[in-house]
């Protein structure tokens, strides 16, 4: 029963330190931007969203944590301008891609990493997008303030299938490709 008590006071001041030693660094969501692609037959769209919120949590000078929240009623077409710009905007806020109305925001939290030195991680994290929850997997390079990351994200594995030639065979030149790009810049 001491040997018990011994161990369980171990590991409740091992534990403590951990957690003493982790440090939370909040990005700065107004200098800190995700900027997007999206391809089709015919060509392609780019342009940005806004992050809401988020922060690495760091052990010691290691990334050992992540959580962020995009604000989605700030997507927005950056290659276009006027009518077709409007146009655009209204689509991806609809329901046949991203329904904003109902799903304001989007989440990502880091679920493992692991160091591959250089300042450089390999992150999995959850991504959630219209209510849906999928794993993804990245490169995180972090260099003092700053961490940027680009990866790819399948649409339809969110419920976004409009134009998806995996759904819809015949769309021909319509066809909207599944996997979007995104650039990621955080700063802290």
């Amino acid at each position: 029963m001491k040997n018990l008590k011994t161990i369980a006071i171990a590991l409740f001041v091992a534990l403590g330190t951990t957690v003493a030693n982790a440090q939370t660094k909040k990005i700065d969501a107004s200098k800190s931007t995700i900027n997007w692609v999206g391809k089709k037959v015919t060509g392609e769209h780019s342009g940005t969203v806004n992050f809401k919120d988020g922060a690495l949590v760091f052990k010691g000078k290691k990334v050992s944590g992540g959580s962020f929240t995009v604000d989605m009623t700030s997507l927005t077409a950056t290659d276009l301008s006027g009518e077709w710009k409007e146009k655009l905007d209204g689509h991806l806020k609809a329901d046949d891609f991203f329904g904003t109305d109902k799903f304001k925001t989007a989440t990502l939290k880091f679920t493992k990493i692991a160091d591959k030195g250089n300042g450089v991680y390999g992150v999995t994290a959850d991504l959630t997008i219209k209510g849906i929850t999928n794993p993804v997997s990245f490169d995180l390079t972090v260099k003092g303030n700053t961490a940027t990351t680009n990866f790819k994200v399948d649409r339809t594995k969110y419920g976004i299938k409009y134009n998806s030639k995996s759904f819809f065979e015949s769309i021909g030149d319509k066809a909207i490709y599944d996997d979007f790009e995104l650039a990621v810049k955080l700063q802290f």
